[in-house]
């Protein structure tokens, strides 16, 4: 049970968008780590502490006690893994509704007469809203909780798929397809704050590898039924949409019933109100509560902190921009798959959508490597700390260019189309060794700055996939397919590097960092 704290009534500064005790910054610049969504979830102490302010005023702290089961990290394993699953559906929804929008685009550019590039918008449409509202609803979650934005995200997500099923011009499904993209960028950007909120940091690999497999793999898994939909006549790129409405709203539903609020500042608060409004007695209150940063203030801390980390931060930098590159050559390969390999293996619109099944095989077998550069980082973390992530990431800088100039040489008519399929296939094992690398470092290296930290590289991933789909027609028409991805193989060899440099030497960049020199100095004292 919930247990009482007296202390004085005192406001704290709120930091990184998250709740005044999540973590504060004292006026002589030092960082105090405290509980919030990137902290090691230990649950409140529960002890009570009498502390006299300057007016003698007193308030009673509602906290947790050990072990109790109100706190998320006490949840059972039955209920994290439900919260687990489902938002972990939610991302595979999402993802999969990123790509298979492109299978339909035969009968869509018939029915609405429309040119293939505007039809092609609605793919950078769909990840520009993925990039910028994450920004916002991070302060949002910290007012009202992860799950009303679960829910409504879950909603929302499926009135856009309605919206674009019954559009009529190509300018309604774009608008449908910009605000999909926003309802569904809950599914990436709180997926993995709500599994920080319910498990350990020694048991997240597991939950967070099936959340990166649902982004990853599904992106691949969608477009093969969405291929065979558009194949059939009676269905095409209407119930492409129709068969997504009806998954998301089933979801919806589940979440409703069987989602639990994870945001152990939103629950406290919740209680604090309860017990006020029971005994009368307005001096029980939640540490949250006595943050005197409102909305307005966590919203411009949301929006400002990731790009001031990710313009100042040589490590958000780097990996950003890593990340990122990969991001936009994925969207790339999505666009360019149908045309690739109708064009020279005359594929039809079904078997098209069957090579999307390279995106599941890459993401099993990064999971596979993940489970063996867990033990990796089990073995050498006492000895090189947070680079000890970073092993895969090294493989996975060498297999990016090789399996891009791989793909490069096999668009050629009198190369079998399993070259390109295995390319495919080693491209996404290296993608996403990438994806969670940056999570699993950035995560660990910036602590309670980790939401502000992946935010930054969120924003950067999705601006690249934003930009790269609107030129590859253009580019691969002017290069050929064969020099356009040689070029995209040129500038992934060149940041093989980044890595190999943040493993070698990312203590010591680590040490010259404002935020990550506090977050590792207080880790260890």
């Amino acid at each position: 049970m919930a247990s009482m704290v007296e202390a004085p009534i005192a406001s704290t500064q709120c930091t990184d968008g998250q709740t005044a005790h999540d973590d504060t910054i004292r006026q002589n610049g030092d960082v105090e780590l405290g509980l919030g969504a990137e902290k090691d979830l230990a649950p409140y102490s529960g002890q009570t502490t009498k502390l006299e302010s300057e007016n003698g005023e007193l308030v009673i702290y509602v906290t947790f006690e050990p072990g109790d089961p109100k706190d998320p990290i006490n949840f059972s394993k039955g209920r994290k893994w439900m919260i687990s699953i489902l938002a972990s559906i939610l991302t595979a929804l999402s993802a999969a509704a990123a790509s298979t929008y492109n299978m339909g685009f035969p009968s869509m550019i018939r029915d609405l007469q429309c040119t293939s590039f505007q039809a092609t918008t609605g793919l950078p449409l769909y990840t520009l809203g993925f990039a910028v509202i994450p920004l916002v609803t991070t302060s949002f979650s910290e007012e009202v909780g992860r799950k009303p934005l679960y829910v409504y995200s879950t909603i929302g997500l499926a009135l856009m798929h309605l919206m674009m099923a019954l559009s009529k011009d190509i300018h309604t499904v774009l608008v449908s397809r910009f605000l999909a993209g926003c309802f569904g960028s809950t599914g990436a950007a709180m997926v993995g704050g709500s599994l920080a909120d319910i498990w350990l940091p020694s048991e997240r690999g597991i939950p967070m590898a099936i959340f990166t497999i649902a982004a990853m793999a599904s992106t691949g898994v969608g477009p093969v039924a969405a291929g065979w939909i558009e194949m059939n006549p009676r269905f095409e790129w209407r119930w492409i949409q129709w068969f997504h409405l009806i998954a998301t709203g089933i979801l919806a539903v589940l979440i409703v019933l069987f989602m639990n609020e994870t945001r152990s500042s939103v629950i406290l608060t919740r209680l604090a109100r309860r017990k006020r409004k029971e005994t009368g007695d307005e001096r029980y209150r939640s540490h949250a509560e006595e943050s005197d940063a409102g909305l307005r203030r966590l919203i411009w801390v949301s929006c400002t902190r990731p790009l001031h980390l990710l313009f100042t931060e040589p490590v958000v930098a780097s990996f950003s921009l890593w990340v990122g590159f990969a991001w936009g050559v994925v969207y790339c390969f999505i666009s360019s798959v149908s045309p690739v390999f109708k064009t020279l293996h005359h594929f039809n619109t079904g078997q098209v959508g069957t090579v999307f099944i390279t995106f599941l095989i890459g993401s099993l077998l990064g999971y596979l490597t993940t489970l063996y550069q867990e033990k990796l980082y089990t073995k050498y973390v006492a000895k090189r700390g947070p680079e000890a992530r970073l092993h895969a990431s090294m493989f996975a800088g060498v297999l990016f260019p090789a399996a891009m100039f791989m793909y490069a040489w096999s668009t050629l008519p009198n190369v079998h189309w399993i070259a390109l399929a295995i390319a495919l296939t080693l491209f996404l094992w290296a993608s996403f060794i990438i994806y969670l690398a940056v999570f699993s470092y950035l995560a660990e290296v910036y602590g309670p700055f980790a939401s502000s930290a992946l935010a930054g590289q969120t924003l950067c991933r999705n601006v690249f996939g934003l930009a790269f789909p609107l030129f590859t027609e253009q580019m691969f028409n002017k290069l050929t397919y064969k020099w356009a991805n040689t070029l995209f193989a040129l500038i992934a060899t060149v940041m093989i590097p980044i890595p190999f440099v943040l493993y070698f030497k990312g203590e010591a960049i680590r040490s010259r960092s404002r935020f990550a020199k506090n977050v590792t100095h207080k880790a260890v004292s």
